[in-house]
């Protein structure tokens, strides 16, 4: 039975290269994916700014249904996917939990700092599986970020109807990157690597990546 893919929305549209990243590793493991080439938004960013996204979400229903496991990278969606479908999976639940893997074979030869994202935090609880699969990847130096689970400040529409708040966020979590002196910073949501990226480039900090491309050898 293969495994749903569920890209999401952002890295569809700004970053295929994780999701690209995400096939490699799972097919590097001999898992069988497939990519429903009907699915769409998951209804995340309407339900979280207060209108209906039922409609969105039983579409995501509709086409991951016969799935035994649908796997995504993104802690956001997965947290508002998973009060309607227990078995959509974060990449690392999926790997560690689920695969009982805590090495995929990657190779970064590189300095990177690890920033846990809200959701996968706090609402999937992912607590270390990420950092364990990043400490295995071959050549690495993986460094600890001050206040690290402190919130960057993107937050969704947040970062919109909040910005004064949100960029203040955004300036403090770009000190601790930078204190790192890490070549990136990782995370598990493209959409906080946006705006964390987003700040680094204008001060001339590391590069913003997503997880699973240091897993896949990026």
């Amino acid at each position: 039975m293969p495994v749903g893919l569920f890209i999401t929305c952002v890295n569809d549209l700004m970053y295929p290269r994780t999701g690209r990243a995400v096939v490699s590793i799972l097919e590097r493991l001999g898992v069988e994916v497939d990519f429903p080439l009907a699915q769409t938004c998951c209804g995340q960013m309407h339900t979280n700014s207060g209108y209906a996204g039922h409609r969105l979400t039983a579409h995501f229903g509709d086409v991951f249904g016969s799935y035994e496991a649908v796997v995504a990278p993104s802690g956001s969606c997965v947290a508002h996917l998973r009060s309607h479908y227990a078995h959509v999976y974060e990449l690392s639940e999926f790997l560690v939990d689920v695969l009982g893997v805590d090495d995929v074979g990657g190779v970064f030869p590189h300095r990177v700092t690890y920033h846990p994202t809200c959701h996968g935090l706090r609402m999937l609880g992912l607590g270390d599986k990420p950092l364990r699969l990043l400490r295995n990847v071959k050549g690495i130096e993986l460094v600890p970020l001050r206040g690290a689970t402190e919130c960057c400040g993107f937050g969704g529409t947040f970062a919109l109807k909040n910005s004064e708040v949100s960029t203040a966020m955004l300036a403090d979590k770009c000190a601790a990157v930078l204190a790192t002196e890490a070549e990136y910073v990782a995370a598990a949501d493209n959409s906080c690597l946006t705006h964390i990226g987003g700040g680094l480039s204008r001060i001339g900090g590391p590069r913003a990546i997503h997880y699973a491309e240091i897993l896949a050898g990026a």
